[in-house]
């Protein structure tokens, strides 16, 4: 009975490092180097769209407060007198609300 029993752990450890070794050499082919680099590419466009997301947000703020074009933001999201002076004073500074 005991041999069985390490028989079959023995089996199962060699089926575990087989298959972890596996994983980590198809990492290093050039396949899994491609996906990782894909994967860090996809992360880089998301972040980019957010950064451009942000950006056409603040500048409808900006051109609200400046009269340029005051249909750009809905009516929820449109600053007060005391916004708009804050964003024509200091456009860099946090966002009025």
């Amino acid at each position: 009975m005991s041999r069985a029993l390490w028989i079959g752990v023995g089996a199962v450890a060699g089926v575990l490092v087989v298959r972890r070794g596996r994983r980590v050499v198809r990492q290093y082919t050039p396949a899994g180097v491609s996906d990782s680099l894909a994967s860090v590419a996809q992360g880089l466009r998301e972040l980019a769209a957010a950064v451009r997301e942000g950006m056409d947000e603040r500048e409808g703020e900006l051109r609200y407060a400046l009269g340029l074009d005051t249909q750009t933001l809905p009516e929820g999201q449109r600053p007060d007198g005391d916004g708009i002076r804050t964003l024509l004073d200091d456009p860099a500074g946090p966002r009025a609300r």
